[in-house]
């Protein structure tokens, strides 16, 4: 009898081994997928997060995906048909149109970086994205985000010199200068975003791997951390306010000359045609300064995930969208040489 009862002790404390065993290998399986860490020193790095997307309503995924999609379509061949105009048509190798296709070229890497990924959140019940992965697409969303201001700044520069001192503009805005200007933006970009980038790798993340947005931004980023902020959220601050008064000074300065010069025009024509080229820009800048300051300056909007992710949507999928159109259907040159362009294909297509 105490044999029998022996094993059956035995069978009990084997089936409790295994299914502990069981439990602890589901266990790591869960951490090695979704959370694991590897030690570096005294920090500890997911290895995996999930964005959460715009909305957690299952009703809303296909409606927003179809309509995300679209808007992803109408940006990539609005500014790739940008670039290739101005590529072929030799009337628009002009300095002006030279810079038109560099903020063609950043809006484009700039959506292609984040819209493709919020798509696929939408078909998706887990939208997982690596440690690694978020760390390098928050580095590319940075240098062509910080590019773009710097961008707008060189294209104010330019409309400064045109109207303000048309005489000298080609001259000025060599082919040399336009190089250098356009090796900065890059240049400003690309520091900015190891900044913000480093800061970001030296941070712990412990538990949660959830990030409340549809892309890897600082702010989401940052409330996910288990170590100190402070420094990142001053460095924020700090970079933001830094990048908006260096480009943001020299765009009023060129403004407040050009529309001295524009009311010294007595010619309604010419003041219209420089209004008309003045004024997509300036609605541009405005857009993207005021949605990006709300969303990095604003206390109350970094406390509000829903106003974040709004503020976001417009300056990384509607922005990059509108831009082409913006800079291309009041202007005469391009529309110009887009008939000229369909007129050839119709010539060569009757021959």
């Amino acid at each position: 009898m105490k044999d029998l009862e022996f094993m059956s002790g035995n069978s009990k404390s084997a089936c409790e081994d295994k299914c502990l065993q069981i439990v602890d290998d589901l266990d790591k399986d869960y951490h090695l997928h979704f959370q694991r860490t590897m030690d570096k020193g005294n920090h500890s790095i997911v290895a995996d997060f999930i964005l959460m997307g715009l909305t957690d309503k299952p009703e809303f995924q296909i409606p927003l995906f179809l309509l995300f999609l679209e808007i992803y379509i109408i940006s990539f061949m609005g500014n790739m048909g940008l670039i290739l105009l101005i590529w072929i048509n030799s009337q628009l190798h002009t300095p002006m149109y030279y810079f038109l296709s560099n903020l063609s070229f950043i809006d484009l890497c700039y959506s292609s970086i984040i819209t493709p990924k919020m798509l696929v959140s939408f078909l998706s019940e887990k939208n997982i994205i690596s440690y690694s992965g978020c760390l390098t697409q928050f580095f590319f969303f940075c240098t062509f985000g910080i590019a773009d201001w710097y961008m707008l700044t060189a294209m104010a520069y330019d409309r400064y010199v045109a109207i303000c001192s048309p005489l000298h503009y080609h001259s000025t805005m060599s082919q040399k200068i336009r190089y250098l200007l356009v090796l900065g933006v890059y240049v400003m970009g690309t520091l900015g975003a190891i900044t913000h980038t480093s800061g970001l790798s030296r941070l712990s993340f412990c538990g949660n791997i959830f990030i409340s947005h549809y892309f890897c931004d600082i702010p989401p980023l940052l409330k996910l951390s288990c170590s100190s902020t402070y420094i990142n959220e001053l460095l924020v601050m700090l970079l933001v306010v830094v990048n908006s008064l260096v480009t943001t000074i020299p765009i009023v300065i060129s403004y407040a000359f050009i529309l001295s010069s524009i009311l010294s025009i007595h010619s309604v024509k010419g003041r219209y045609k420089a209004f008309s080229t003045c004024g997509s820009h300036m609605v541009t800048v405005a857009v993207l300064y005021g949605s990006i300051i709300f969303m990095y300056c604003w206390p109350e909007s970094s406390n509000n995930i829903t106003q974040q992710k709004v503020a976001s949507v417009i300056y990384t999928t509607v922005i990059p969208m509108l831009n082409p159109f913006i800079y291309s259907l009041r202007n005469k040159d391009v529309k110009d040489a887009l008939k000229k362009i369909k007129k050839d294909w119709i010539v060569s297509w009757c021959n």
